[in-house]
């Protein structure tokens, strides 16, 4: 195969290159993906490659290896992207493209404790440093089970693969989960960061790559108009949902040992909860916007009684849509006597300034009304109304509320003057969607957090403090669970939870808002 020769590119004085119009492309580097077997590979990880070669984002000599335990030639590893692509793939498929992608294609067979697949990997990257030009930069995607990050990375740190030479570097991409509980998060953190630098070590929430995830941003702090009111002073409360309308599927194995808190509220929604109350950062830089959401976590604090100020559920049988779907208990590979909630929802406070005395309510679950994740920012009533109790008995509260799938974009809600000759005041909405306001389609949450990593931009992925962070929060209603005598609280499928979850809100004179 020819050496590629060095690219190079001519100045142009009319690039700006602080231009955040022009696209950023990433610059000469392959990805190794240990894992590409799985449903996240072929679903989302290799659909999402192609789609930013396709986008032209990625660079001309960008190689993809795949390391797992089949007997594969790289042939073979290019059918399995192609028939992922073909089935997955946002963006159209291109003949041009694929065949000029493929030619990166590599795979190396090998188990993740083999030193000796670890060398033929070894030898696999540098030969693409000298055939693609790679340039010997190197991003390593763990798509694989959490019990296999520390050898993994053991791997990569004794066959030479994590060591980045002057001018070069070295990245690793680890899926969630980040541990079980605090404990194993410190542990798991200690181990991949003896093997890389710490702002080489890319943690993903496949959330933070959602274009709405990241508008919270723009919302709050591009627009004078929002923050003002984003405090004590105007919000009664904010509620954060999660809502799944599908059951566990065939993740019986993991889901049962995981259950709804851990699986979503450790990462997802105390995400959006930081990034909802956090201060504004001097910047959009990944220091400035983690340490912004650091703050708030270490702020928050749990409810004086966990039993009241928390609740779990686990769906029973029920109507989903018109099909009559199967209780938990009943899926294939669930312990008969499982206690794994499958319904959790807390209440929790931020005890900042700006958030004293205002409430923050989590919820998710799966078997659902319908699927839906929002951020509901409920405002306070207007101190004075001049009008009669009947003129504004339909009256609700205002809110602002930012959809983040799958209806993506933000909704007003506020009372208007129903048209007539009597003053009769009722709630209306004026709404924002994605989908209507541009034309170019929202990327896949990947393909931002993938370009993200070959560039080495950070601001979207959670550093170990917040990890840490947001087990401290969780561990505590976590062993409060296990220790209570009372059972998850049964729901059937297709409703909106359990009534102890309802019960959670009115107790505070408040109630859960239907998406």
């Amino acid at each position: 195969m020819t050496k590629l020769a060095p690219v190079t590119v001519e100045h142009n004085p009319l690039r700006d290159p602080d231009d955040k119009r022009l696209p950023r492309i990433a610059g000469p580097c392959s990805m190794v993906m240990f894992g590409v077997t799985g449903d996240l590979a072929r679903k989302k990880l290799m659909p999402a490659i192609y789609d930013l070669a396709n986008r032209g984002l990625l660079p001309p000599g960008f190689s993809l290896v795949g390391f797992a335990r089949r007997q594969w030639a790289d042939e073979d590893f290019a059918k399995v992207v192609h028939d992922s692509v073909r089935a997955h793939a946002r963006t159209e498929f291109r003949e041009e493209v694929w065949r000029s992608l493929a030619e990166g294609f590599r795979f190396v067979p090998g188990t993740f404790d083999d030193p000796d697949a670890f060398e033929l990997l070894s030898k696999t990257v540098h030969r693409l440093d000298e055939e693609r030009g790679t340039g010997g930069n190197h991003a390593f995607y763990l798509s694989i089970p959490p019990d296999w990050f520390a050898p993994v990375c053991h791997q990569l740190k004794e066959s030479g693969l994590s060591d980045a030479q002057p001018g070069t570097w070295r990245r690793v991409v680890i899926e969630k989960p980040f541990g079980h509980d605090l404990a194993s998060a410190v542990e798991l953190n200690k181990i991949v960061e003896e093997v890389f630098p710490p702002d080489s070590v890319f943690r993903i929430d496949h959330y933070l790559g959602k274009e709405t995830v990241q508008n919270i941003l723009a919302l709050r702090f591009a627009n004078q108009m929002f923050e003002p009111i984003w405090n004590s002073h105007y919000v009664d409360h904010v509620q954060i949902t999660m809502a799944e309308d599908i059951g566990i599927g065939g993740r019986a194995g993991y889901y049962d040992e995981v259950g709804a808190a851990r699986d979503v509220i450790q990462n997802h929604l105390l995400q959006l909860l930081a990034l909802t109350a956090m201060e504004a950062p001097v910047a959009f830089t990944a220091e400035a916007v983690r340490s912004e959401k650091e703050k708030i976590l270490m702020s928050v604090k749990l409810p004086e009684d966990l039993e009241e100020g928390t609740c779990r559920g686990q769906y029973t049988a029920g109507w989903q849509g018109d099909a009559l779907v199967s209780g938990y208990l009943e899926e294939e590979g669930v312990d008969p006597g499982s206690t794994t909630e499958t319904y959790a929802a807390m209440r929790l406070a931020v005890h900042t300034r700006r958030w004293a005395g205002v409430p923050f309510y989590l919820r998710t679950g799966k078997r659902l009304g319908k699927r839906v994740t929002e951020i509901a920012i409920v405002l306070k009533r207007a101190p004075h109304l001049p009008f009669t109790d009947t003129a504004t008995e339909e009256l609700g509260q205002n809110a602002v509320v930012i959809r983040v799938q799958p209806d993506e974009g933000v909704t007003m809600r506020f009372g208007s003057k129903v048209p007539g000759s009597q003053m009769e005041v009722r709630d209306v909405t004026m709404d924002f969607g994605y989908g209507a306001s541009f034309t170019e389609s929202s990327p896949e949450a990947y393909e931002r957090l993938i370009l993200d990593v070959l560039l080495g931009e950070p601001p979207l992925f959670p550093r170990h403090q917040e990890v840490e962070s947001s087990w401290r929060i969780l561990d505590p209603i976590i062993q409060h669970w296990a220790a209570s005598p009372v059972p998850p609280h049964p729901y059937p499928a297709g409703t909106w939870g359990p009534d102890a979850a309802d019960e959670l809100m009115r107790r505070d004179g408040r109630e859960w808002r239907l998406p």
